[in-house]
């Protein structure tokens, strides 16, 4: 089996993958991680990143082949992408969602402690333009995934489980995602 997760940014999509794929004993694949390593190094942020593929759709080719060979060829693991349920269907497809709001301060408290691991955007220095760089990536992502692959990756119809993460631990979110994918397995 393997499983993809998608959901906006702040959503806990990574903390939950990470855990899913610990506690299955699978490896974990991180298309965010990629695609910020790949904008570090052009010398840009994950947001100059992500403008600069509304023109040229190498920035997203890269990371969505290998996806999609990584579906082809492997199994068993957890897959952490905008497009991953795209480039592999047969997964079991699951969607974080949470309040733009929530996700922003979320974002905040994380580059706070963990600043150097984001390259998020720049002049970062609030809640306030966490949320508003938020909203600018979010349209990027629409922007480049109609253009390239005619889909909306929040289009919601196109996952198995959709779990809001707002008012939940990440305990409480782990415990239903879970319970999903053991009932899924069987």
């Amino acid at each position: 089996m393997i499983i993809s997760i998608n959901g906006p940014e702040g959503s806990g999509k990574s903390t939950l993958a990470k855990k899913l794929a610990e506690t299955l004993g699978w490896p974990r694949y991180y298309m965010g991680g990629l695609r910020r390593k790949m904008a570090k190094e052009r010398g840009l942020t994950l947001e100059e990143y992500n403008k600069l593929g509304e023109t040229d759709p190498t920035t997203d080719k890269e990371v969505d082949d290998y996806q999609k060979k990584l579906g082809e060829t492997e199994d068993n693991f957890i897959i952490e992408g905008r497009t991953s349920w795209f480039f592999i269907p047969h997964s079991l497809k699951l969607y974080i969602d949470v309040k733009d709001t929530i996700a922003a301060a979320r974002i905040w408290k994380d580059l706070k402690e963990n600043s150097d691991k984001r390259n998020e955007g720049k002049n970062l220095d609030s809640v306030s333009d966490v949320l508003k760089s938020i909203r600018r990536r979010q349209k990027s992502d629409i922007v480049r995934y109609k253009k390239y692959y005619k889909i909306d990756v929040h289009d919601k119809s196109h996952y198995d489980f959709i779990i809001n993460t707002s008012k939940l631990s990440a305990d409480e979110a782990f415990a239903e995602i879970l319970s999903f994918v053991k009932k899924a397995q069987y």
